[in-house]
């Protein structure tokens, strides 16, 4: 016989393909047949038509195109004979999908089939309508489904539910049609029927609330005991596994009460004994047990409130947790991770457990646990459970060390409670495992220091003990190189040693060598670099004794390749060498930084939380206008798209330590000019009169690009001039090169009059539901404050209750709240509220006062929020 006719066998098939040595070889065979089979097709072939159809349902299945079979699966399947039609649903059920057109034409054989005497043919056209069923399947054959769903064979029945799950998936407004059919499936006593109408009942409740509310009145009850009959029931060897009767229907049980227990408290308290007999007597040596339990606990966790399930729910999951199954502790981590939102305090009771997952071999469990750990720390436990991640951090392998430092940094920023313990805390990580701190991290540390002035000698000395020991780290170099070139003689005189600390004798030689040792170290990188060079500069300054060998090492690095290094090296060493005058006043301490401000744009906002007039912070609703912005930042307009921000005062940390505006002006040129004879070289050098390079940098110190440095020793050598004005480099009215912060409004060269003149009182917000009224008044003799008067009158006929008022103002005004008289705003014409404002201008006499506000109230219980800009104050305040 011809290997490749359509009489050859399927195994003889089956036996060529796998005996081809090569891909080509397997293509040529199947070509060959394929071609067979098409022949037989067109001569129409009964004979072999099962055959091919087989032949056809390997040759798929290996990944070859058949769609010239699928009109022989709808000729199988409408011939009388079980045999074919078995062999043409199977070929349906493989061939085709739902979304062939083919399918329309196999709609009246199912129906036919489902309406068939015999009830095997009945189950091939159910299985197939459960595996392929399209929409408008659905919809032509639900009701012979429907009937089926009453059959009086079991294996019909079961066959049924599974289909109706199809077809409901398919169209959920047939839902309501299988409701009253569904509830009977769950009286059966056939567990495999029992099986598939719990799957069929939980999908109706799922697509149809009106099936949630049949089920929980009509039906929870009868779930409750077939669950508690199935949790007693004796051996039963056709559904025991591993000493558990029929797991399988366990699991669907639970799910499907879980279902109905979601948001309903009946239903929640007529499954609570239940629940708590299978967490209890459940063994959990097998693993069908565990599934079980795991079943349960999201179920008690899913219903509603109930203490000792929830107790009793989560200590399982900290039994899982010593389970030697990987798998069982993944899920158990995973369920605490959502238990910790409902009872944070149970979960706490299994913290030293969750720790041990952290130090696991398994890749998967540590990040889990990780996760976990971070979402249980609070003020209570942060100091343990930070000393035991910072101990695994010394032993922790190299790849899960950037997640765990990234963790450990943030729990330590965000519970710290003092701000040695802080630094402490960051330290040790940096010595640990700094290389795989962040940027922003390492910066933050640098602003906590310089905020905490007890704290600078002890942690220039901590910093000078660690980089004797973990010099390889390049992270804590930096930061142990910047706050040594801050406080190098705080070092060397044991400036501020606390009680705690062991005595250290340091030298102003051993200082250099630090940064000596850190500048020559070939790991180290640009920026590491360039901050050495600037911690030497200033320790020129610190340390007189050691400025020729200062001088020394910078020297070397004129002649760098890189030019950041070479142009830093060149001014700095012409400031050692010629401008010994000027040293000091350039290389004075950084000025303190302002915590709230750097989180704030390490955020990329200032803090959500504002002070009111009250004096308590208050957490504003979200879901206002600008929801991207903090609200201290919406006041300014600071985030608003149309606001042309300077990028000199955006991102330049550089003004904000300085509290100058670094825009040029014609009295400083004048000034410059006066000075410039003597001093040609400084100001050549120094680039005197030019505008300072823009600077993005959020680092304190200089050293992020040349142009900065070139900058700061720019503005710092003007606040040195003998003629530059005591609070800093001012900018004069007309100047147009700075904008301000708020607006760009320009600043006011009005003077007030000696005379404290009476002032108009304005309108400084009105809108159709409310109106500010501000009458002003000034000290005698202090003309720089003025209280400010607001009254707040109501609009409308509805009363305003938790009244609060907020307002902020840029930086040359320093504002504050007295406490309003009311936080209760009558309805119109019974009453107002008034709140008094003191500002103090430093600017009196160049800006005038600008201020952005924002209200807000209750009405009928609804939060309103109201905010606007005032500035039409009166001239000379």
């Amino acid at each position: 016989m011809n290997p490749f006719s359509s009489g050859t066998r399927l195994r003889d098939m089956i036996r060529s393909i796998r005996a081809c040595k090569t891909a080509a070889e397997e293509r040529a065979v199947v070509r060959k047949e394929c071609a067979a089979i098409r022949a037989a097709i067109s001569e129409n072939d009964q004979d072999y038509r099962h055959r091919n159809l087989a032949k056809l349902m390997f040759i798929h299945m290996l990944g070859y195109p058949t769609h010239f079979g699928q009109m022989e699966c709808l000729k199988s399947i409408a011939s009388p004979g079980f045999p074919e039609k078995r062999i043409g649903y199977l070929g349906l059920m493989l061939l085709l999908d739902e979304r062939q057109e083919v399918l329309m034409l196999v709609t009246n054989s199912i129906k036919q089939d489902l309406n068939h005497t015999n009830q095997y043919i009945v189950g091939l056209a159910l299985c197939a309508l459960g595996n392929i069923c399209s929409a408008e399947m659905a919809r032509d054959l639900a009701p012979e489904v429907e009937r089926l769903l009453q059959f009086r064979d079991p294996n019909i029945r079961k066959k049924a539910a599974l289909c109706t799950i199809r077809i409901i998936r398919k169209v959920p407004d047939l839902a309501e049609n299988f409701i009253n059919s569904a509830a009977s499936l769950l009286k059966e006593k056939h567990h495999g029927v029992l099986l598939t109408g719990v799957q069929l009942c939980t999908d109706l409740c799922k697509v149809s609330s009106e099936a949630l509310e049949y089920f929980r009145k009509k039906c929870t009850e009868g779930v409750v005991k077939v669950l508690k009959d199935l949790a007693n029931s004796p051996y039963a060897p056709e559904y025991d596994i591993a000493g558990i009767t029929d797991p399988f229907l366990h699991i669907r049980l639970l799910k499907f009460l879980r279902v109905l227990g979601q948001g309903d408290v009946d239903t929640s308290d007529c499954m609570n004994d239940i629940l708590a007999q299978v967490a209890t007597k459940t063994e959990s040596n097998k693993n069908a047990g565990n599934a079980i339990l795991y079943e349960c606990v999201a179920t008690i966790m899913s219903i509603e409130d109930n203490g000792g399930l929830r107790v009793l729910a989560i200590n399982i999951l900290g039994r899982f947790l010593s389970n030697r199954d990987n798998n069982i502790r993944y899920v158990a981590l995973n369920m605490l991770m959502r238990a910790i939102t409902v009872d944070s305090q149970a979960v706490q009771r299994h913290r030293a457990t969750i720790l041990e997952c952290v130090k696991d071999s398994d890749a998967s469990i540590r990040k889990r646990a990780l996760e976990l750990v971070y979402l249980l720390v609070n003020e209570s436990n942060v100091k343990p459970l930070t000393k035991e991640l910072i101990d695994y951090l010394e032993v922790s392998e190299p790849e899960f060390r950037g997640d765990l430092t990234a963790k450990i940094c943030s729990i330590v920023e965000k519970f710290s409670p003092e701000k040695i313990w802080y630094i402490d805390q960051m330290l040790k990580v940096l010595s640990e495992a700094g290389n795989y701190v962040k940027d922003d991290v390492w910066h933050a540390l640098i602003v906590v220091i310089t905020n905490a002035s007890n704290l600078h000698g002890y942690a220039v000395r901590s910093l000078y003990r660690l980089v004797q020991t973990a010099g390889d780290q390049e992270i804590l170099i930096r930061v142990a190189v910047w706050c040594i070139g801050e406080y190098g003689d705080m070092l060397v005189n044991n400036t501020g040693f606390l009680d705690m600390e062991e005595p250290i004798t340091v030298t102003e030689s051993d200082a250099v060598d630090v940064v000596e040792t850190a500048i020559k170290r070939h790991s180290s990188d640009l920026t590491s670099r360039a901050m050495c060079l600037v911690a030497l500069l200033k320790l020129s300054s610190r340390f007189p004794s050691c400025s020729v060998r200062i001088n020394n090492i910078i020297v070397q690095y004129k002649g760098s390749l890189v030019l950041e290094l070479q142009q830093r090296a060149l001014e700095f060493g012409a400031i050692v060498d010629k401008h010994q005058n000027i040293r000091s006043t350039l290389v004075e301490r950084m000025p303190v930084l302002d915590e709230a401000t750097y989180s704030g744009r390490r955020a990329g906002s200032v803090p959500t939380v504002v002070s009111t007039s009250q004096g308590t912070p208050i957490n504003l609703p979200n879901g206002v206008a600008k929801t991207t912005s903090a609200p201290l930042v919406d006041l300014l307009d600071l985030s608003s798209d149309d606001v042309p921000v300077p990028s000199s005062s955006g991102g330049d940390f550089l003004q904000d330590l300085l509290g100058v505006d670094l825009s040029p002006s014609s009295s400083q040129t004048d000034t410059n000019q006066a000075q410039k004879r003597g001093t040609d070289v400084l100001l050549d050098l120094l680039s005197i009169g030019t505008p300072p390079a823009q600077s993005n940098s959020s680092i304190p110190d200089m050293v992020s690009s040349s142009q900065d440095s070139k900058s700061a020793i720019n503005v710092l050598e003007q606040l040195s001039s003998p003629s530059a004005p005591a609070g800093g480099v001012s900018t004069p009215p007309g100047s147009s090169s700075m904008m301000d912060l708020l607006d760009g409004f320009a600043p006011n060269p009005s003077k007030p009059e000696n005379n404290g003149p009476a002032y108009p009182s304005i309108v400084a917000f009105e809108s159709s539901t409310l109106k500010v009224t501000f009458n002003f008044s000034k000290q005698p003799g202090n003309q720089q404050t003025t209280i400010i008067e607001a009254n707040f009158s109501n609009k409308t006929f509805d009363a305003y209750t938790d009244f609060i008022f907020q307002a902020a103002v840029p930086k040359f005004l320093q504002l504050h709240l007295d406490p309003a008289s009311s936080n209760t705003l009558p309805a119109s014409g019974n009453g107002s509220i008034s709140q008094k404002l003191r500002i103090t201008n430093s600017q009196h006499g160049k800006k005038s006062l600008v201020m952005r506000i924002r209200i807000g109230y209750k009405l009928n219980s609804k939060d309103v929020l109201e905010d606007g800009q005032i500035n039409n104050f009166p001239r000379g305040l």
